[in-house]
């Protein structure tokens, strides 16, 4: 299991506005609703998106947001 990892810098804040903003885009909702399904309906902001920056930040915007919407539906996570 992934430790929860609070944002450390500027560079994982905008990485985190884009993961939110991007899935909010491929899903057509606001992204408003993707925040709340990662932060508070689940883990998926600081026990994942934080703690695999490093790793995620380096691939595609597709890869990223399908990965994303796969930890959702694995997690159980609608918004």
């Amino acid at each position: 299991m992934m430790t929860d990892e609070n944002i450390k810098n500027s560079n994982e804040l905008e990485f985190a506005v884009f993961c939110i903003e991007n899935v909010a885009a491929k899903l057509a909702v606001d992204a408003e609703r993707v925040y709340q399904a990662f932060a508070e309906k689940s883990d998926i902001l600081n026990g994942y998106i934080v703690p695999e920056y490093e790793v995620l930040h380096t691939q595609s915007r597709e890869y990223i947001v399908n990965d994303l919407l796969d930890v959702m539906k694995e997690r159980g996570v609608e918004v």
